[in-house]
């Protein structure tokens, strides 16, 4: 019986003649006598939506769709769908199996972030789900991405909320594993800007440097959204005559006059040094800051 065939359809990227193509392979071997199989490539046009792209019948198991950037193009997600039936009696056939939807493009791991203000750097994998075609032998076998930030939604527009590790990435061909055919990665850490801002989103965009290669051309990866949480940041102060607040609120005054630190972190390279200096008059005996260093 074909009705309880399981044909497990799985679509793997692959280049064949330098050209990106995508195999759709199905398993087990089926039994006697010859099966054939039809297999249907389509993409998702709209969401819950398919477009058929190309149709084939083979005895093979195993069909190609090549990546042409007309009919099929970076950034769709793809399907195969297999039927096998026996040859000569195309009535006996097996349902229908959907492969999973396979993305071809560039993908950022995770798709989103959230991430406080506290310091801390988080890596983003940038990675091509299609082999990299090299064309020459020069040093266009490489797809460069330029990454740029921008603030999204805030009250008040200002820079973006967070910082990156590198400007730009090179993702460089090599064979394809799993479902990334090159990778690179990124550092992301939230800007800690001593502002009670509340929690703010901003998006890390990704463009292509100058493709060679046609395919790459017209395509722009997806973005992706940094939710930046805000964390409440710690004060000291130093101001008039000084008085001195500190920063867990006790108040002192400080006459004095010479150079003096101020605030020094026990965890990391941070200090303040602050010069006073006489600003009084005949009467009393008055410091007023004059000068700051902070390392």
């Amino acid at each position: 019986k074909l009705a309880s065939l399981a044909l497990q359809p799985a679509i793997t990227p692959e280049l064949v003649q330098g050209r990106v193509h995508l195999k759709c392979s199905y398993s087990p071997s089926p039994p006697e006598p010859p099966v054939q199989f039809r297999v249907l490539w389509s993409r998702l046009s709209s969401p819950g939506k398919r477009e058929q792209i190309q149709q084939e019948t083979t005895p093979q198991p195993f069909s190609y769709v090549e990546m042409d950037g007309a009919n099929l193009r970076l950034g769709d997600t793809v399907f195969c769908t297999v039927t096998a039936f026996r040859r000569g009696s195309p009535e006996q056939q097996s349902l229908p199996e959907d492969s999973k939807g396979f993305y071809a493009g560039i993908k950022f791991l995770p798709e989103s972030l959230e991430i406080a203000e506290d310091g801390k750097e988080h890596v983003l994998t940038v990675l091509s789900t299609v082999p990299i075609a090299c064309p020459g032998q020069d040093d266009s076998c490489k797809i460069t991405l330029q990454l740029s930030t921008e603030d999204l939604g805030s009250q008040v527009p200002g820079p973006p909320d967070i910082a990156l590790s590198a400007c730009q990435v090179d993702l460089l061909p090599g064979p394809c594993s799993g479902s990334s055919c090159a990778a690179a990665r990124v550092a992301v850490t939230a800007v800690t800007d001593f502002a009670q801002d509340g929690n703010r989103v901003s998006r890390l965009s990704a463009r292509l440097a100058a493709p060679g290669d046609v395919l790459w051309r017209a395509y722009t990866p997806r973005d992706v959204k940094v939710t930046v949480r805000d964390l409440p940041t710690g004060n000291c102060y130093s101001f008039t005559d000084p008085h001195i607040i500190t920063f867990d609120g006790w108040r002192y005054d400080s006459h004095k006059i010479g150079t003096f630190l101020l605030s020094r972190s026990e965890s990391r390279a941070f200090e303040v040094h602050v010069r006073q200096w006489d600003c009084g008059g005949h009467r009393s005996a008055t410091a007023c800051n004059c000068g700051v260093a902070a390392q």
